[in-house]
């Protein structure tokens, strides 16, 4: 349905206020509220993923580092994890003293019972009730006339007010009261007024200072420019009796993209506090932002009395806490927002730093202030611990937007603008180096070559061969389970030409994989940016990611390095990425001996292990086989409290169980001769060759119904006992001609009056059943079997 010519036949505009001698106008700017933080409420439940409990506390120890001193924490009734999370703030001591925190209930008496049970105990709270005042609300939704909307709001204060009292006697809680006429800006002005007179009569308590009773008229829906919103405010201080009893807290909504005048007008008329969310969360367009309201104010020289000195922080906590991004044009704090990609807004920024320092020099001599005046730069980034000068210096220069563009269109890779400046140095200096223009095959191949993409040719010294994460529980046997459990990483990383089992946890893949190269390669580096996108489209497309590294406990670190990765699965280009970065990082620098603890609390298992042999020599151990090798191992490491490297593990399994053995292997029982098969009748097979036994070589023959029972059956007639097999299993190494098949025999020798014993044979030959023999006779070798005199 095309949008309508005349608009007024579906749409009524708002009613303006009869104020025409309003105040507002002239007021001057800039006074400070008291700010109000509802990013854990308000903000949390317009998430399609609500925050877990862990989450919640991170983003409340945020706000209270920022210096938020009231926070709207939850609506305790709605759920059983925000009642938890409530009482989680209490009994673990997370609030300040100095700190309200604020709880949303309802007018109900059910739901007001079981939020004044969520803050019992706590120094202090401020109960929030709200009911609804609009006549849509009153007469569709309600069906309630004005009279019994006043009493509504009338009985549950009362309520309110005795169960407080109740909760202050027993636990010594001490209590302040807001009351919320919901869609207050669709409400009839005086009527919103007669609903707060008759909640400020029946609460009884108002008066000066912290007693003030607080009214939040919000603009649950934006419906009128900010103006309007304004008026309606300055209304209201006119009109409601005992002001200074009373704290008119704005909570405007920006459906209309209005929420920041809104608030900063509201303040002018006559607003005491504001209720928002950090970077504007919220239903549908948000809540208004608390940041860009406090910093609007801090570039007018007033001191918001929030701390956003370390704005990256905030950042990290709201995007991992809400999974939503921050807008690269997000006033404030958005990526770009320091950044000019025009030149002629690069020559004024630069002119107008180096007018500064001299103006500042000046100034620092006469002792007068040193203002800040910057063209297109109304804030020094660095009061926010951020940088500008770098990138600006970089973008000065032509040539980055359209080296990036080649590098998109010939590898299809959207390199994200931090990277797209990195790499623009590499090309610079390859460009300075040679003294000659740069062609696209240069850039694709440089880009190739610094970032280790694109096959073998480009590969670093790091390369993943293979990973798996797997999900790991906490370790809290309480767990309810509702929390996202931590991430781990197995994997196999080939080391200057090496492969190496690494593993590592985390709370996601790339968490998990630091981790591993930490603990295995004493790698320490933490991601400061991720960004990915699809490459292609349908059942063809795949993932590419770019990481941004940086040395671990340095976020601010003026050296970073960039990785990209190219995968089917999103989770591998990730790691694919990190490794490409990591690569970048490490340069020539000497990595340690990877080696494998096994010992006491050994970090490593039986499948570390055997995943270090299929990687060195093809063989792909069955189980039992792992857990008979992790014993020998942990054996042989007891002189190395409890690690054996990976050469040393390796040379361990070759001489344990006589594959490719050399002059360092144990004497062999029984070597095994030239010999064939004969084919009998039905499955009958005839085992006929040479054996060498205790250094004598005989002549021998065996029956059975294969490979494996006739050369056991040749076996005994020259021992004592019987040998049997227990378990015997085989798979092909290689392919195409270069193939062999892998045998693997576990043998039981029994011989009366001594104990049973087993062990384990390997061969491997061209010839399926030639490595089956082989195994065989190399198991009853490692038995210590008694020959016949």
């Amino acid at each position: 349905m095309p949008m309508l010519a005349d608009p007024s036949q579906k749409y009524k505009g708002y009613t303006p206020v009869d104020l025409p001698d309003r105040k507002w106008p002239a007021q001057k700017y800039g006074k400070v509220p008291i700010w109000l933080s509802t990013d854990l409420r308000d903000g949390n439940q317009a998430l399609a993923n609500p925050m877990t409990i862990e989450q919640k506390t991170t983003f409340f120890r945020q706000l209270v580092k920022v210096g938020v001193k009231e926070i709207e924490v939850a609506y305790p009734a709605a759920s059983d994890t925000d009642f938890q999370f409530v009482r989680g703030l209490i009994e673990n001591n997370e609030i300040p003293d100095d700190t309200w925190i604020q709880v949303l209930t309802p007018a109900r008496e059910d739901l007001i019972r079981r939020t004044i049970d969520s803050v019992a105990g706590a120094k202090q709270a401020i109960i929030h009730m709200y009911n609804a005042t609009s006549p849509t609300f009153r007469e569709v939704v309600f069906r309630n006339s004005k009279e019994e909307t006043v009493e509504l709001a009338i009985s549950h204060t009362k309520l309110v007010r005795q169960l407080t009292e109740e909760c202050t006697a027993k636990h010594g809680t001490k209590f302040r009261y807001e009351y919320s006429p919901e869609t207050f800006t669709q409400t009839e002005p005086n009527f919103a007024i007669e609903v707060c007179e008759a909640v400020k009569a029946t609460w009884g308590k108002a008066g000066p200072g912290e007693d003030r009773i607080v009214f939040n008229l919000p603009a649950t829906v934006e419906i009128a420019p900010p103006n309007h919103y304004a008026d309606l405010i300055e209304y209201f201080c006119r009109n409601i009796t005992e002001r200074d009893h009373v704290i008119v807290s704005l909570h405007p909504h920006n459906d209309r993209g209005c929420g920041i005048a809104a608030a900063e007008l509201g303040m002018l008329a006559g607003g005491d506090r504001i209720e928002g969310c950090l970077f504007g969360n919220g239903e549908r367009t948000g809540n208004v932002d608390i940041v860009a309201l406090a910093l609007n104010l801090y570039t007018q020289g007033v001191s918001p009395n929030l701390d956003f000195s370390d704005i990256q922080s905030v950042i990290d906590t709201v995007t991992q806490c809400t999974d939503l991004p921050i807008h690269p044009r997000y006033p404030w704090a958005g990526d770009l927002v320091y950044t000019a990609f025009s030149g002629s807004h690069q020559d004024a920024i630069k002119k107008g730093f180096e007018a500064q320092r001299i103006r500042h020099a000046t100034a620092a001599q006469e002792g007068t202030p040193q203002y800040w005046d910057i063209p297109y730069l109304p804030i020094d980034p660095a009061d926010l611990g951020q940088s500008y000068e770098a990138v600006i210096r970089v973008n000065s220069q032509s040539g980055k937007g359209g080296i990036a563009y080649l590098v998109k269109q010939h590898l299809q890779l959207d390199m994200p603008r931090k990277m797209q400046v990195a790499f623009y140095q590499v090309i610079q200096e390859v460009s300075d180096r040679e003294a000659r223009e740069m062609t696209v095959e240069d850039i694709t191949n440089a880009f190739r070559s610094t970032y280790h993409y694109g096959g073998s040719k480009f590969a670093g010294r790091l390369s993943l061969r293979n990973f798996k994460i797997s999900h790991e529980p906490g370790d809290d046997p309480n767990d309810s389970g509702d929390e996202a459990p931590g991430r781990r990483f197995d994997g196999t990383v080939s080391v200057d030409g090496v492969y190496r089992v690494v593993r590592g946890n985390g709370n996601g893949p790339l968490s998990s994989l630091l981790d591993a190269l930490k603990a295995h390669l004493d790698l320490d580096f933490a991601i400061r940016d991720y960004t990915e996108h699809t490459v292609g489209e349908g059942q063809d497309s795949k993932a590419a990611s770019y990481v941004e590294i940086v040395p671990a406990g340095d976020r601010k670190s003026a050296k970073s390095w960039w990785g990209v990765g190219l995968d089917s699965d999103i989770a591998g280009s990730g790691l694919r990425a990190l490794i490409s970065a990591v690569n970048s990082a490490i340069g020539d620098r000497t990595l340690p001996e990877l080696k494998l603890s096994v010992g006491f609390n050994a970090q490593s298992g039986a499948e570390d292990v055997a995943s270090l042999v299929v990687n060195a020599l093809g063989l792909e151990l069955p189980r039992r086989l792992q857990t008979s090798f992790f014993e020998v191992v942990q054996r042989a490491a007891r002189e190395s409290s409890g690690e054996i490297s990976y050469e040393a593990l390796t040379n361990l399994f070759k001489s344990t169980y006589r594959f490719q053995s050399g002059t360092d292997a144990p004497t062999a029982t029984f070597a095994l001769g030239p010999f064939k098969l004969k084919s009998g009748e039905g499955s009958k097979r005839t085992f006929v060759g040479e054996v060498v036994f205790n250094g004598q070589s005989k002549a021998v023959t065996g029956e059975g119904n294969g490979p494996l029972s006739s050369s056991l059956a040749s076996i005994h007639s020259s021992i004592e006992g019987v040998l049997t097999i227990r378990e015997y299993s085989e798979h092909s190494i290689g392919e195409g001609t270069e193939v062999l098949a892998a045998s693997y025999v576990e043998l039981l020798y029994e011989i009366p009056g001594q104990k049973k014993r087993s062990a384990w044979g390997i061969g491997t030959d061209t010839d399926i059943s030639a490595s089956g023999i082989k195994a065989v006779f190399n198991a009853a070798s490692s038995l210590d079997v008694v020959v016949k005199a």
